[in-house]
């Protein structure tokens, strides 16, 4: 996967750089428009906003995506399951540390990974997805995230969200200034028709610049979905498991993700903005996400977990060539997990190391996923969350779990269940 990681680092330089002459570009037009000879001086408050944005994107950016979008780090006590996963998935990329693991109080069911390089990577799930997934399925996923990660995708996509909301927020503040009198005593003092091309090219750029940004941000993010899901099938050896995880998500009919924005919609495992988007036919240009469908059925349709297995599969499902780089495809091993999943089949990781999966016994097949995650694993997400907000919990003879909400004036609380009174004095001294 070398020719990807190495496309990845050439494509931030270049993403960086094509975003700061746009950003210099509509910065010129924006000083020229609200004053006649501002233009340069446009130009180098873009450059400011465009060295600090970089600077604060590569030093920070994946900090204030995480607290834009509420997550929560988690340990090995808190949600076993879920950092049992990230565990085993990062040893199956082969990454040379666990990712920091995060979770979203949202019942949107998302997934994204955010850092600059594998050494310092976040992986967050929603709670939505936790409560939704059983463990097969949530592999999928954090396998999913984990190839963002190993493959390097998680800067190039936190510069171009960075970049691409700083785009938008400037032509957003140009075309509003505009709408509210900016630059209308300049318009109105008979330049000629010089000022009334440089009205239209204003104009054009603050409408154009918004959307050639995503254009851009857009292009480089599709391709790299398909990428992770092949990655996801090596790692987990159990397609499987992604292809249900991906019609599940598609299957709830939820609303916004909170904290998601356009800016950071690519990185994302499906778009955060609106789950009916994503039933559609996401083909068009504007689309972050591959549509679900036939991300599905290429995997559906995988008759191994190899990338080669996956490339021959794009090509015979969409029609069109390959996805995958020649060095993934050149290497049989190449991306091959340290556990095969599925209840037919596993690989003794500690008797065999290396990144190599053992092959199947013959006849073996793959079993589907379960139905859905254990109430249990709903449950104790559920219970996370409240204990970080301070709640307490007392647990009733007849099996009912109260839930004390912080601040209680009362000392005593009733089951209504049971009606049995609990005093949560001798309750919090005895947990």
């Amino acid at each position: 996967m070398f020719e990807a990681i190495a496309a990845n680092r050439r494509k931030s330089a270049v993403l960086v750089i094509l975003m700061a002459v746009l950003l210099g570009g509509l910065g010129y037009v924006l000083g020229e428009f609200f004053s006649q000879g501002a233009g340069p001086f446009g130009v180098v408050l873009a450059a400011v906003v465009w060295l600090i944005l970089t600077l604060v994107s590569y030093s920070q950016g994946d900090q204030i995506f995480l607290s834009i979008s509420g997550a929560r780090k988690v340990g090995p006590e808190d949600l076993p399951v879920l950092w049992n996963v990230v565990e085993e998935m990062t040893l199956a990329a082969g990454l040379p540390k666990m990712p920091a693991v995060y979770v979203i109080d949202d019942p949107a069911p998302n997934a994204f990974a955010t850092g600059r390089k594998p050494d310092t990577a976040s992986v967050a799930v929603t709670s939505g997805l936790l409560k939704m997934l059983n463990r097969d399925e949530l592999q999928g996923v954090v396998a999913h995230e984990l190839a963002h990660v190993k493959n390097r995708d998680i800067l190039l996509m936190l510069y171009a969200g960075v970049l691409v909301g700083a785009i938008v927020l400037l032509a957003d503040i140009g075309l509003r200034s505009w709408i509210w009198g900016g630059g209308r005593s300049r318009r109105s003092s008979g330049d000629g028709g010089g000022q009334a091309i440089l009205l239209v090219i204003a104009i054009l750029l603050m409408i154009l610049a918004p959307l050639l940004a995503q254009l851009i941000q857009f292009a480089i993010s599709r391709k790299r979905e398909y990428l992770a899901d092949a990655s996801a099938a090596a790692f987990t050896r159990f397609p499987a498991g992604l292809a249900s995880a991906l019609e599940k998500i598609a299957g709830v009919a939820a609303g916004q993700l909170r904290g998601a924005s356009r800016a950071t919609a690519s990185m994302y495992i499906v778009n955060p903005l609106a789950a009916a988007a994503e039933k559609r036919d996401a083909a068009s240009l504007t689309a972050t996400h591959p549509p679900i469908a036939e991300r599905v059925r290429i995997l559906r349709a995988m008759h191994g977990a190899s990338f080669l297995d996956y490339d021959k599969t794009f090509a015979a499902v969409t029609g069109k060539s390959g996805v995958l780089p020649k060095s993934a495809l050149e290497d049989p091993h190449a991306g091959a997990g340290l556990r095969i999943q599925g209840e037919s089949w596993r690989q003794d990781s500690a008797s065999r190391p290396g990144p190599a999966a053992a092959a199947p016994p013959v006849g073996a097949r793959p079993l589907m996923p379960a139905a859905s995650a254990s109430r249990a694993q709903a449950r104790a997400v559920d219970d996370w969350f409240y204990a970080k907000d301070g709640w307490a919990r007392v647990d009733c003879s007849c099996g009912a779990a109260l839930k004390v909400p912080p601040g209680l004036v009362s000392s005593r609380i009733k089951c209504p269940r049971c009606g049995t009174v609990h005093d949560l004095h001798r309750a919090s001294r005895s947990a």
